[in-house]
């Protein structure tokens, strides 16, 4: 632990597992207080209760406008202030384009960009008023770099995603606040394991150059740089967290070199 956020207030949406939950432990051992936000209630709280101090569960719904603002005024409520926001929290599902439904397809974008930007609205008062904040997105590959089969809205949502932190980078930018995102790639998550075959995990690593798959722990190091000081003339942008998987041009690429 280097205390590199030490005294600043983050709070962390989608904090409940996977790479949220390893953000908030990453922070935390840098001396940020958190504010851990989830709509599940009991597994946020058993993460909170695994910070050393403590962090402070909140249930929320993204996709709530109320809620987004309850959590902001619960965060200063509790430490006066609100230094850093990341929102991590995101849905999925596989569909094909002819399969999906408009509501499954507004039920992504609600969650995965709608609610970026509530957050965002939300939490942006408290920054502009101190001059300085950090906001930081998990955005992913798929999307701004490549994407698959079944993965059109989650795409579509991603994507969106990384036009606004431009946006929001030039609008927060007089007011010392920076806006930026990581892309992961394959993350092994509880949801990336969930149903999936040793053999399809193996088609997932062969196709990473470093030979593995991520860790959460790997996304929430870049995280913890770009909230921190040492990101301070860095905004609008993203850091790819991948192993190199988006850089072969082929399918042979990789495998003509090994």
């Amino acid at each position: 632990m280097t205390a590199r956020l030490d005294g600043q207030v983050a709070i962390i949406i989608g904090a409940a597992q996977g790479i949220g939950a390893a953000i908030s432990e990453r922070l935390s051992r840098e001396g940020a207080r958190l504010v851990l936000a989830d709509r599940n209630a009991d597994r946020v709280a058993t993460i909170a209760e695994r910070r050393d101090p403590p962090a402070l569960p909140f249930k929320a719904d993204l996709t709530s406008p109320a809620d987004m603002e309850a959590l902001a005024a619960f965060t200063l409520d509790r430490f006066g202030r609100i230094d850093i926001l990341i929102q991590n929290a995101g849905i999925y599902p596989p569909s094909l384009i002819e399969d999906t439904s408009l509501e499954e397809w507004e039920a992504v974008l609600r969650v995965n960009l709608t609610g970026t930007f509530l957050a965002t609205k939300a939490c942006l008062p408290a920054m502009r008023a101190q001059k300085y904040g950090r906001i930081v997105f998990t955005s992913s590959i798929t999307g701004p770099r490549v994407s698959s089969p079944g993965m059109a809205a989650y795409a579509a949502s991603k994507a969106g995603i990384n036009g606004f932190i431009r946006t929001a980078a030039l609008e927060c930018a007089p007011d010392g606040i920076t806006v930026n995102g990581v892309e992961p790639g394959n993350i092994m998550t509880e949801g990336l394991a969930a149903g999936r075959s040793d053999d399809f995990v193996a088609g997932m690593i062969a196709s990473i150059p470093m030979g593995r798959i991520g860790q959460p722990m790997d996304v929430a190091h870049a995280v913890l740089f770009l909230a921190s000081e040492e990101a301070a003339f860095i905004t609008g942008t993203t850091i790819i967290v991948d192993g190199g998987q988006v850089l072969p041009e082929s399918r042979d690429a990789l495998s003509a070199w090994k």
